[in-house]
């Protein structure tokens, strides 16, 4: 799926004359073979881009590298880190964070260095590994994507229902990364390197899919797989999670309860509505990411002369960036709109000295916030007969500026 674009698959590659530097080719329409003056030096420097492009192109890859890497490593230690943070949904947003991750520091920066400079130096290994990790990654977060989807509408569509505990939810993820790695493995046994010796002594390596019926954009065997693999990854995704974020959103914004509402069971619905918001902005954010990629590669299925349009090289770099920037998103996304993974980056920074000091409490859980203390209503304390209130408010007194070190109460 992620090879880069080959200079030498021409439509109708036929025999390269190596000796007179001439490029032979078969023209299908007029049954002729016709001889290309051009030699295959020039053609791979034709691909070879200007320096102050390619120095934009790699600041724009490396920034979106640096940013996916920290902020999806991030997520995981804000989540395995603190107890109160391990729901079901969360593991989930550790797994999709895991593929991103992997994503970004496995995949990325290899395949953009191959397609900046038509040269993959990384060995024949790392070109089966790299592709294969690159479709792994793809398949599980879209699988994880519709797991989290599918949760949010059982507790909420189904709340009397039991929910899935940790060894449940761990089972999920195993899963997932189980049918991931069926899905990728023909990446990982038909990725092959060749090296070609150019006519001015220079050595050329590359990386290419060679399907057993033909190498890419001439294999029918790639084509029904990346038929397969977008209708598996994408698409069905995309419509099953449509159908249930609209289930859900119906039943959170427009059912009505009979009846008046306690102050508990409104919060319990904003907060559902939160989560439910941001998941369906995660979603939102991948379709929008992956579409251009996926319709690439059905285009050059069907048309393979587009890879040698002149500026197809930057174009599939702009698609590909824009594909592997989904990995960078989500954390922002977390942050932006989840008030504890946002404490949990605060805190993150703080421990890193990138805040300093700056008023943020070191000592601070990822729990709920709590509430102010003129709301809240004072009960009778089990203990000892006196207010709750009172002991609490004793505490506030009696607090250093900047550390408080409130009691936990029982609701």
């Amino acid at each position: 799926m992620l090879e880069e674009l080959r200079p030498t698959d021409t439509s109708n590659w036929s025999t390269t004359n190596e000796q007179d530097f001439y490029i032979t080719f078969y023209d299908q329409t007029s049954g002729q073979y016709v001889n290309n003056t051009q030699n295959i030096t020039q053609v791979y420097q034709s691909f070879i881009l200007p320096w102050w492009r390619q120095l934009l192109w790699t600041v724009l890859f490396a920034g979106m590298v640096v940013v996916s890497t920290v902020g999806n490593l991030v997520v995981i230690w804000i989540v395995l880190a603190n107890k109160r943070m391990r729901s079901v949904t969360n593991y989930f947003l550790v797994n999709l964070s895991i593929a991103d991750a992997m994503m970004s520091t496995l995949n990325v920066t290899f395949n953009f260095t191959y397609m900046l400079y038509s040269d993959w130096p990384f060995g024949h290994f790392y070109c089966k590994f790299c592709q294969f990790v690159a479709v792994l990654s793809i398949s599980a977060s879209v699988l994880t994507l519709m797991a989290i989807s599918i949760d949010r509408y059982v507790a909420i569509m189904s709340p009397l229902r039991q929910r899935l505990g940790k060894r449940a939810t761990l089972g999920i993820a195993a899963a997932i990364w189980a049918i991931s790695c069926v899905v990728s493995s023909p990446n990982f046994l038909y990725f092959t390197t060749e090296t070609d010796l150019l006519p001015d002594g220079n050595v050329r390596r590359i990386c290419f899919p060679d399907w057993p019926d033909g190498i890419t954009t001439r294999s029918q065997l790639e084509y029904v797989y990346n038929v397969m693999f977008m209708l598996l990854t994408y698409f069905l995704p995309i419509m099953s999670m449509s159908y249930t974020y609209s289930k859900v959103g119906v039943e959170l914004w427009g059912s009505k309860s009979i009846g008046e509402c306690t102050q508990r069971q409104l919060d319990n619905v904003k907060s559902k509505r939160r989560v439910v918001k941001m998941m369906i902005v995660v979603v939102v954010i991948f379709a929008v990411c992956w579409l251009p990629f996926h319709v690439y590669f059905i285009v050059t299925s069907y048309y393979p002369d587009v890879v040698n349009y002149e500026y197809i090289q930057e174009i599939y770099l702009g698609i590909y960036w824009l594909a592997m920037s989904n990995s960078m998103y989500n954390p922002i996304i977390y942050c932006w709109m989840n008030s504890k993974f946002r404490r949990g980056f605060k805190q993150f920074f703080w421990c890193c000295g990138a805040l300093g000091n700056g008023g943020f409490n070191r000592h601070r859980g990822f729990g709920p916030d709590l509430p102010d203390m003129s709301m809240r209503s004072v009960s009778p304390s089990r203990k000892n007969g006196t207010s709750m209130f009172k002991t609490t408010f004793k505490m506030t007194k009696s607090r250093k500026s900047g550390s408080p070190q409130f009691l936990h109460v029982n609701k």
